[in-house]
Formats: C-alpha cells, structure tokens, sequence
C-alpha cells in the first residue's frame, strides 16, 4: 500500500495543514518554528517509514512519527496555556494527535509483533 492510501498518514497531513494555519500570523517566530516542525514531522516519518524495504525499519520511522505526536502534544499544551492557541482549537488539535499516536502505535505493533510498552 502507497502511504497515500493511509488514514493515518491523510489525517497526520490534514493536521499537520491546520497547525501551519492556526498558526499564520503568529509572531513568537521560535514557538511557531518548534510546533510547526512537530507537525510535519509526522506525516513525513509515516512516509519515509513506508519507503522503506523491511518491517524493521518501517517500524522505526513510525515510532519517529509517534515521537513527533508526543512533542506535539507537549507544544499544542504550552501554546494554550501561553495564550497562543485558542483552548477549544487547541483541544480539538491534541484529541486528534493522540488519536493519531494511537494508530501509530497499532501500526508499529503489526509491523514489530510486539505490543508497545507502557511507560506508567
């Protein structure tokens, strides 16, 4: 399957598209420049990972990929509580980066055979 046929990769593309809008006419130039690297990171490592030959290294583009989800998530929090990003659009962007972590995380679980571990 071409990563263009994912739903993941599509709605990690769509996401990454609204962060970039959301955050247009923001002036913190080093903020903007951080999150908006998070959000293209994810559906890009969801490509570079399905590029590859073997499960193993597709797996480990994809935990990038989760990574990028992870710092999102983290950037996605702070500009809300700096007052960068509207609370409920900000909201709304985490659900949807974690929803996206998630699927990630079954994709690595396929690719891998392994379930991912817990860390709590």
């Amino acid at each position: 399957m071409k990563f263009e046929q994912l739903n993941v990769w599509k709605r990690s593309s769509v996401l990454a598209c609204e962060v970039y809008k959301q955050l247009a006419k923001c002036r913190d130039f080093g903020f903007k420049d951080q999150i908006t690297r998070s959000a293209l990171s994810i559906p890009s490592n969801i490509a570079e990972g399905e590029e590859r030959e073997t499960p193993k290294e597709s797996a480990r583009f994809l935990y990038y990929a989760k990574g990028s989800a992870g710092e999102l998530v983290t950037q996605l929090y702070i500009g809300i509580k700096i007052g960068i990003i509207d609370t409920k659009l900000g909201l709304e962007l985490v659900n949807e980066t974690k929803t996206i972590a998630s699927m990630l995380g079954q994709m690595i679980k396929k690719r891998t055979g392994q379930p991912l571990k817990k860390k709590f």
